[in-house]
């Protein structure tokens, strides 16, 4: 719902509820404050069904990426999650330091910001234990020959 309609529908029940719609009459009104949270949840899948003989290479990798663009992750390692693209691409992000709580619950969230992009040396993905872990860099993967 739009905040425009939101006001309009504010409105609309304040005069339902009051019987004036601009009546002399002493109306009293309350304020209503409208708060929004949005969080992210990534699935992740666990090390078992990513196949043994899939070697990977890294190279250097964004600062950002689009959060609406990951479609799942993959817990690797303590210091490290690969994020599955839409499209197919994979990202590694790599931890400042090791998060070991992120594999225990098989998943972990990233708030949404302002921009819609979750970034290097700014954001952090959050386990579900309330643990908190920043992304130091991401590296673009590539399947080894």
């Amino acid at each position: 719902m739009t905040v425009p309609a939101v006001h309009s529908l504010i409105a609309s029940l304040l005069v339902a509820v009051t019987g004036t719609a601009g009546m002399a009459e002493r109306v009293d009104y309350a304020q209503l404050t409208i708060r929004q949270r949005v969080v992210v949840r990534v699935p992740a899948a666990p090390m078992t069904i990513i196949p043994p003989r899939m070697q990977w290479k890294d190279k250097k990798g964004p600062r950002c990426v689009a959060m609406g663009d990951i479609a799942g992750a993959a817990v690797i390692a303590p210091r490290s999650v690969d994020l599955i693209l839409r499209g197919g691409t994979r990202l590694r992000a790599q931890f400042a330091r090791s998060c070991p709580a992120l594999d225990y619950y098989s998943g972990f969230y990233v708030l949404p910001t302002a921009d819609g992009q979750l970034c290097a040396d700014r954001d952090a993905v959050r386990a579900r234990s309330g643990g908190e872990c920043e992304i130091e860099r991401f590296r673009m993967l590539m399947p080894a020959k």
